[in-house]
């Protein structure tokens, strides 16, 4: 399965209309392979774009991989969220919440629930846990909007947002990234 987000849209199962220069594209992509499920994102700035588009781009990449970097056996799953609102926060942007990051393997959508804001939520991670970390960033409020179609939500303020994805294992000495790519 992919998903294609463009300019305002939070998460959609189609574009919305032919690309322009500047705008940000989000390719979202799920698979399910010999029995088990990946999930994966990438935004990127098409042409040039402006100042806050790339910065927008560059704070959710970032972010996701901080976040990465924090996770290793005996620390907390709320280590995502608190690095990831740090970043964001610093950077003038808001963490959309109504989309999580979330346990997968032989499952899709599961246990443990991933956080992308400051919170005291979740267990200690051990080695084994396997999970997606996979915050939208958003240009202006976290508030956003279901559309007509009941899947494709919006920034309710109209501004962009941008997300990278990431499925990750905790090891025994810290993580792994299951789904590399830039």
């Amino acid at each position: 399965l992919v998903r294609v987000y463009l300019r305002k849209a939070v998460v959609s199962t189609q574009s919305t209309g032919k690309i322009q220069d500047g705008d940000i594209l989000s390719i979202d992509v799920s698979i399910y392979y010999k029995g088990v499920f990946g999930d994966c994102c990438s935004t990127r700035v098409i042409g040039n774009g402006d100042e806050v588009a790339h910065k927008l781009t560059a704070v959710s990449r970032d972010s996701t991989l901080a976040a990465i970097q924090a996770c290793k056996p005996g620390v907390s799953l709320s280590v995502v969220g608190n690095t990831i609102g740090e970043i964001a926060r610093e950077a003038g942007f808001s963490i959309c919440k109504e989309f999580i990051g979330h346990g997968i393997g032989f499952y899709f959508h599961g246990l443990p629930e991933v956080y992308h804001y400051a919170n005291t939520h979740g267990p200690i991670l051990r080695p084994g846990m396997v999970f997606t970390i996979e915050p939208i960033i958003m240009e202006g409020r976290d508030n956003i909007q279901l559309l007509a179609d009941g899947w494709t939500a919006v920034s309710a303020d109209q501004k962009r947002s941008a997300q990278f994805e990431h499925t990750i294992a905790i090891t025994d000495t810290g993580y792994e990234i299951l789904s590399p790519h830039r």
